[in-house]
C-alpha cells in the first residue's frame, strides 16, 4: 500500500490540478499518468447550471459511444416467448420473467443493463425498490422498455452508455480505457458531450455547462477547456 501511495503522489504532483487544459492535451496527459496495473476507464464529468430536484431541470438520457466503453455489458432482459428468444439471439446474458424476477428479489443480480417488454413491466414494477436504486429500472424514455429487444440488446452490448444528473447537477461516464488511441477516446468524449447538450432541459437559465474534467480510475482530475469539447472548436 505504501508503494501505491508513492505512486500516486508522484502522479499528482506531476500535474498542474488548477491548469485548465484542451481536451486533447487532457485526455494525452491522463494516459500518460495512468499506472495502474488494470487497464483503468477514462471518465468525464460535467458539472452543469441545473438543478435536478425540479423535474424542468433534470438531464437523463443515453448515448451510443461510436468506439464502445471497453467494458464487458451484462445484459438482462424480461421478456416471455419469441420475444425472450429474440433476447437470447441477439446476446443477452440473462433471460426470463416470473423466474428471473424471483432471482432479483434473492438479490442474485447477473446484470448492468435491464430491458424489458411493455407486457412485463407489471412485474418489472414490483422491482422497483431494487433495481431502482441501482439505476437498472427500465424506461421508455432510454429505451430499454421496447418491443425491439433485438436493437436494445445490440446497443447496450455496443457500448450504450446512460447518464442521470446527480443533486449538485453532475453528470459523468466512462468514455473508455486508457489502452484506446487517443483519437478513439476523443470521439467518445464528444459524443458524450454532445449528447448532454441535446438533453439540455427547458428549465435551465444561464450558463450550461460549467465546468468540465477528466481522470482515469485511479488517477487525478484534470479541468477541461470548455471551448475546445466538440470537433469544431478543438
Amino acid at each position: 500500500m505504501a508503494k501505491q501511495g508513492k505512486r500516486l503522489k508522484a502522479i499528482y504532483a506531476s500535474i498542474d490540478r488548477d491548469a485548465v487544459l484542451p481536451l486533447t492535451q487532457a485526455i494525452s496527459l491522463i494516459k500518460a499518468n495512468a499506472k495502474a496495473k488494470f487497464d483503468e476507464t477514462v471518465e468525464i464529468s460535467m458539472n452543469l447550471g441545473i438543478d435536478p430536484r425540479h423535474a424542468d431541470q433534470m438531464v437523463r438520457g443515453v448515448v451510443g459511444l461510436p468506439n464502445g466503453t471497453g467494458k464487458t455489458v451484462r445484459v438482462g432482459v424480461f421478456a416471455r416467448g419469441p420475444k425472450a428468444e429474440e433476447a437470447l439471439a441477439a446476446g443477452a446474458d440473462v433471460v426470463g420473467s416470473d423466474d428471473l424476477a424471483a432471482a432479483v428479489q434473492e438479490g442474485k443480480i447477473e446484470f448492468d443493463r435491464c430491458i424489458a417488454t411493455p407486457d412485463m413491466m407489471g412485474l418489472v414494477g414490483r422491482l422497483g425498490k431494487i433495481l431502482g436504486p441501482r439505476g437498472l429500472m427500465p424506461n421508455p424514455r432510454l429505451g430499454t422498455v421496447t418491443m425491439d429487444v433485438k436493437g436494445a440488446v445490440t446497443a447496450a452490448k455496443a457500448g450504450q452508455v446512460e447518464f442521470r444528473a446527480e443533486k449538485a447537477g453532475i453528470v459523468h461516464a466512462g468514455i473508455g480505457k486508457v489502452s484506446f488511441d487517443e483519437e478513439k477516446l476523443l470521439e467518445n468524449a464528444r459524443a458524450f458531450v454532445d449528447a448532454i447538450q441535446r438533453a439540455r432541459p427547458a428549465g435551465a437559465k444561464g450558463t450550461y455547462v460549467k465546468k468540465v474534467s477528466v481522470a482515469s480510475s485511479m488517477g487525478p482530475g484534470v479541468k477541461v477547456d470548455i471551448g475546445t469539447l466538440s470537433a469544431a472548436t478543438a
